[in-house]
């Protein structure tokens, strides 16, 4: 340990962090999350800005039906949505429009089907334009090509 605190001498305030372990103070000791208010200090003819960490109100309040098997059981939902409601839909569906595997929403099978039946709907509908794949610049779609036509 001696050794290597040696080779990096230039750089041992920086790398204190990581050689002192948890009881170092500085930057890595900040916790990761956290909501931060801006708070600006004029010191004479100096200003400071920093962000000081508040407390976080509860994320979520308590579901109505906290036995239910996925969430919108838990929220009771369960005949109350259609493909209008992008908002909600919009949640369980990749970057591109597809859905999302039931692993990683945590839906009942019952609502999985009924959630992508009503996300296809909401494709043909035209209710989720920007969830088309981006073609490359320059390019165009491809035209289908004339197969099996004597006469173009």
């Amino acid at each position: 340990m001696a050794s290597f605190r040696a080779l990096v001498s230039g750089c041992g305030r920086q790398l204190q962090g990581f050689l002192s372990g948890p009881a170092a103070t500085g930057w890595s000791w900040l916790p990761a999350r956290g909501l931060r208010e801006v708070v600006e200090i004029q010191e004479g003819k100096t200003t400071v800005i920093e962000g000081r960490i508040t407390e976080t109100p509860q994320a979520t309040p308590n579901p109505p039906n906290p036995s239910g098997q996925c969430p919108i059981c838990r929220w009771n939902l369960k005949h109350k949505y259609n493909y209008e409601d992008v908002l909600l839909l919009r949640q369980f569906i990749r970057p591109h429009g597809g859905m999302l595997p039931r692993t990683v929403t945590g839906l009942c099978l019952e609502e999985h089907r009924k959630v992508e039946e009503c996300v296809k709907m909401a494709h043909r509908a035209g209710l989720f334009p920007d969830h088309r794949p981006r073609l490359p610049e320059g390019s165009s779609a491809k035209k289908k090509p004339m197969l099996n036509r004597k006469w173009g």
